[in-house]
């Protein structure tokens, strides 16, 4: 078993592989596209945590004021992601990588780490029920029955943007808001647009380029957030079959 890990830094950034999309030789857009969006993030204390070996498995967290996530609170961190797949699965790598940022706030005087849930486990969101059993605890939920959970060290929690809670946006046609955290976001952008240009269905695509779009931001979100009629419908990154059961709903 491996227990080598590595924090990408701006000075190994370029030459380390990003875990969710592994690439040898050929270059691919979505890699390349969360590179350029971590150079500018690791000055602002981001963290990114990874087995030094050619697997998914890491942490990706950052402070909670400079997460580009509509989450408002103090002296937090943020888990945007953490995932651990394949062989590697039932190792330890996740309890090791989650007692490392917990070590990490702790060392750094954070009030606490939180994340985003749901009622009912989401694709694309790291596993809550493992979140819980290190004590994360529900401290603000959605009408669309999603959950901030966070654990605390000093009593105090943190809490979803009141913009979160609005009920919809004025645009009828499909929308989704995104930025370039993940890799997975521009071949997903891709399908999108090719799906509606076949099926000739209206869509406007936003990116969140900036801190305070993302706090601003109508609806939960880790990187991804979908409306359809005015309604908010997901966070999970779509394919065609997820895009016709939104587009089918009434």
């Amino acid at each position: 078993m491996n227990t080598d890990f590595i924090n990408l830094t701006t000075e190994n950034l370029a030459g380390e592989h990003l875990c969710c999309i592994i690439r040898s030789k050929k270059m691919h857009p979505g890699v390349e596209a969360k590179r350029q969006w971590l150079s500018d993030r690791l000055k602002e204390g981001h963290v990114f945590r990874k087995l030094n070996e050619k697997a998914t498995v890491f942490i990706e967290y950052a402070p909670l004021e400079t997460a580009w996530v509509p989450i408002i609170g103090d002296n937090y961190y943020y888990v945007y992601c953490l995932w651990v797949s394949g062989s590697c699965k039932g190792k330890g790598y996740g309890r090791m990588l989650m007692e490392y940022c917990l070590a990490d706030a702790k060392e750094n005087g954070k009030s606490g780490i939180c994340m985003l849930g749901a009622n009912k486990q989401k694709a694309w969101l790291s596993d809550q029920t493992f979140a819980k059993k290190f004590g994360f605890e529900v401290v603000d939920t959605t009408e669309q029955g999603y959950e901030l959970l966070a654990l605390s060290f000093d009593g105090t929690t943190p809490r979803f943007a009141q913009n979160v809670k609005n009920h919809g946006i004025e645009k009828e046609e499909l929308t989704i808001y995104y930025d370039m955290q993940c890799p997975y976001i521009f071949q997903k952008l891709e399908t999108v647009k090719r799906y509606c240009e076949i099926n000739e269905v209206p869509v406007s695509v936003i990116q969140v380029d900036t801190l305070q779009k993302a706090k601003e931001l109508p609806c939960v979100f880790n990187n991804w957030g979908v409306f359809y009629k005015g309604k908010f419908q997901t966070v999970n990154l779509l394919d065609a079959a997820s895009l016709e059961r939104i587009l089918k709903k009434e």
